[in-house]
C-alpha cells in the first residue's frame, strides 16, 4: 500500500508539472512539438475551441479508442494520468487565462515549456506510466504494423510540427522543431538521473568491517570475491556492492577513514535490477 500511495504521489505531482509547462509556456507561445498537446495548439488557430479543451476531447477520445483497440488493462495504466492532464489543463485556462506570454524571451520560454513537460514525462515513464496522447497512437500503429514505437512517435511529432510552420510563422516552427529535437534527449537524461546509484569495486585486505558497515548502517548487500595482487601477489579481496548517491558518500568516507589502504572503483550506473532498486 505504501509503494502504491507513493507511486499514487509521483503520478499526480508529475502530471501537474506536464500541465503547467504545457499552459504556461506551451499554449501561450504556439509551439507545436509533442503529440497531443502540439495538435492541440494547431486546432486552437484553425477552430474555434480552446487548446485546453481541444486536449481534453482528443485525450478521451483516444482513451475509449485504446480500451477498444487494445484492452482495458492498457487503458488503466494511463487513464489517470491522461484525465489528470486534461482537467488541469482545462482549469488552468479558466482559473488563469494567458493572452500572451510570460516573458518577451522566446528562447527562456521554449526552454521551459521542453525542460516541465520532459520531467514530468521521464517521471511517469520510470515508474511505468504514461499520459496517454500519441502513446495510445503508437501502440495501435504497433499492434498492426512492424513499425516500433519509437518511431511511430517520432512520425507523429515530427508531421504536428511541420504543420506549425504553414499554420503560424517560420520563427515559431523553428522554435518547434528545436523544442522536438531536444525534448527527447532531456527526457531520457532526466531518467538516468532519476534513477543514477553508484557501483562500488572495493580492493582490501580486509573485508569484514567494510561488510558490516554495508549491511547494518546502510542497510545494503555486498559481494566478497577473492583476489590476488598482479605485483606484490599478496592476497586480496574484492568487494561488490551498489548503492545510492547519499550511502555512497557515507561508504567512501568511512572507507577513506577506516580502512585508507583501500582501492576503490566508483562507477555511476542507471539500470540496476534487484531487491532494492528496481524489479525485474
Amino acid at each position: 500500500m505504501k509503494d502504491k500511495l507513493k507511486n499514487f504521489g509521483m503520478m499526480t505531482a508529475a502530471t501537474l508539472i506536464m500541465a503547467v509547462g504545457t499552459y504556461f509556456f506551451k499554449f501561450t507561445n504556439n509551439f507545436t512539438f509533442g503529440g497531443i498537446t502540439g495538435l492541440a495548439v494547431l486546432v486552437a488557430r484553425l477552430f474555434p475551441i480552446s487548446a485546453s479543451d481541444f486536449s481534453f476531447i482528443a485525450n478521451m477520445a483516444l482513451l475509449a479508442l485504446g480500451a477498444l483497440i487494445l484492452g482495458r488493462k492498457f487503458v488503466a495504466k494511463t487513464a489517470y494520468c491522461s484525465i489528470l492532464l486534461s482537467v488541469a489543463l482545462s482549469a488552468m485556462e479558466r482559473i488563469w487565462p494567458m493572452e500572451k506570454p510570460f516573458t518577451n524571451e522566446p528562447m527562456l520560454e521554449v526552454m521551459f515549456a521542453i525542460a516541465l513537460p520532459a520531467f514530468g514525462s521521464a517521471v511517469l515513464f520510470n515508474i511505468g506510466s504514461s499520459s496517454g496522447g500519441t502513446d495510445i497512437i503508437a501502440m495501435i500503429v504497433k499492434k498492426y504494423s512492424s513499425m516500433n514505437i519509437g518511431r511511430a512517435l517520432l512520425i507523429s511529432d515530427i508531421v504536428i510540427t511541420i504543420a506549425g510552420f504553414f499554420v503560424f510563422d517560420i520563427k515559431t516552427g523553428l522554435y518547434s522543431f528545436f523544442g522536438l529535437a531536444i525534448r527527447s534527449f532531456l527526457v531520457d537524461n532526466f531518467i538516468e538521473s532519476l534513477n543514477l546509484s553508484k557501483y562500488f569495486n572495493v580492493v582490501c585486505s580486509n573485508p569484514d568491517p567494510i561488510c558490516e558497515f554495508i549491511v547494518k548502517e546502510l542497510h545494503r548487500g555486498a559481494t566478497i570475491c577473492d583476489a590476488q595482487g598482479a605485483f606484490s601477489g599478496a592476497k586480496r579481496y574484492i568487494v561488490f556492492t551498489a548503492l545510492n548517491r547519499h550511502q555512497a558518500v557515507r561508504l567512501r568516507n568511512y572507507i577513506k577513514r577506516e580502512e585508507p589502504g583501500a582501492f576503490i572503483l566508483i562507477s555511476n550506473t542507471s539500470e540496476i535490477i534487484g531487491k532494492g532498486f528496481h524489479s525485474i
